[in-house]
């Protein structure tokens, strides 16, 4: 077998527009496949066909397949010439050592072209090899589906299918730019904006040299890990403690935290807008924390005109914890860290800040100052996947 099938779901329901998206599918499948063994990356009618060289690790291309989003599904597949008895004869010299105690072959007829229908190819093809093999035919609940698919001037089979991530491509959706904090949270709304075919780029505030660089550390590692969703993605580090120690010396306790947030938000979106992003990004959820109750979140909201995605915002921590879990986030998010978001942090936060308190308080602050310092400030790091 030297072939992977791959099938799309979402992707076909876009009309005109769907050639676009598969030639983006096709197009990040050679760069998560690169270097794998992967020959070449074919679309074909309604599939996408990866070539394999001899000696091709399936266990690794079938790893970076996994990833790509906009994948429904996949299998290692052999090729037959359009013929019933050619494809009864291929599938016979590929069973190898499989005895299932029962069997049945689906097949899909992509080129209606070709004389035999579907049932009359599963009929075919599935008799032939009952008869060779002494299988049972089950066709309701077998424990072997051999899958068919007749092309037009070939046919593929395979058995069984590897579950893809799904979503749409990569690079499909426009530019967003996330707030990572290297905590639970942000890192797995990103993974859910790349899954909507987002490209994502990363703004992470530290405290250095106030903290150490732990924080930036974490930043860097899940940034890493995330490119893999994505194969290339820009990392900002904005130094944020001493606009912290600013606001400390002019902004009440309870309300420090919106405006740091306020102060973030406006620094984010200027990074955003002058990387074409569309807009921002961030891991809150409704009542988690103090700037996250709803008079906050709108009272942060307000500071920029781009609009903020919360793709967490109705979660709880068990669901976004076993996301990042499965994601492989969540081992560098707890790896103890002194970020930011707990310097200078009020025992009493105001939860229910007041607009006419904030903007008082801000009235003290040149915040196009610490913005464009800010942003000037931030460094830049790039990560890419594969290496």
């Amino acid at each position: 077998m030297k072939s992977i099938i791959l099938h799309y779901q979402e992707i076909a329901l876009k009309g005109n527009n769907r050639p676009w998206f598969v030639t983006r599918l096709a197009r990040n499948l050679r760069l998560a496949t690169k270097g794998t063994g992967v020959r070449e990356v074919r679309v074909l009618m309604g599939r996408i066909e990866l070539l394999l060289n001899e000696g091709a690790d399936w266990k690794i291309v079938r790893d970076r397949i996994t990833d790509v989003f906009g994948v429904a599904n996949f299998a290692i597949a052999g090729r037959a010439p359009l013929d019933v008895e050619a494809i009864a004869t291929e599938i016979l010299k590929d069973v190898g050592d499989l005895a299932p105690d029962s069997f049945r072959v689906s097949a899909r007829r992509a080129d209606k072209r070709f004389a035999l229908s579907s049932p009359e190819i599963e009929r075919e093809v599935g008799g032939r090899i009952a008869e060779a093999l002494n299988w049972k035919v089950n066709l309701s609940k077998p424990a072997l589906t051999i899958h068919v698919e007749a092309l037009t001037d070939e046919a593929f089979y395979y058995f069984g299918k590897e579950p893809g991530a799904g979503g749409l491509p990569a690079g499909t959706s426009g530019r967003v730019a996330c707030l990572l904090s290297g905590g639970i949270d942000s890192p797995v709304a990103a993974w859910r904006m790349m899954r909507r075919g987002c490209r994502v780029l990363f703004v992470h505030f530290h405290s250095y040299p106030i903290l150490s660089r732990a924080s930036q550390e974490k930043a860097q590692e899940l940034v890493r890990l995330l490119t893999k969703f994505q194969y290339d993605s820009k990392l900002f580090l904005v130094p944020f403690g001493e606009i912290q120690q600013q606001v400390l010396l002019s902004v009440a306790p309870p309300l420090r935290v919106v405006v740091y947030r306020r102060l973030m938000m406006r620094i984010a979106e200027a990074i955003a807008r002058k990387n074409r992003a569309q807009a921002l990004v961030t891991g809150e959820v409704v009542g988690q924390v103090a700037s996250q109750t709803l008079e906050n979140m709108s009272l942060i909201d307000n500071v920029v005109s781009m609009p903020t995605l919360r793709p967490l915002v109705g979660m709880d921590k068990d669901e976004i914890t076993a996301e990042a879990q499965r994601l492989g986030t969540f081992p560098i998010s707890i790896i103890p860290d002194q970020d930011c978001c707990t310097l200078f942090t009020p025992k009493h936060p105001a939860t229910k800040a007041r607009y006419w308190d904030i903007e008082r308080a801000e009235a003290t602050l040149d915040i196009v100052e610490i913005v464009n310092r800010a942003v000037a400030a931030a460094v830049l790091e790039e990560s890419h996947f594969p290496l």
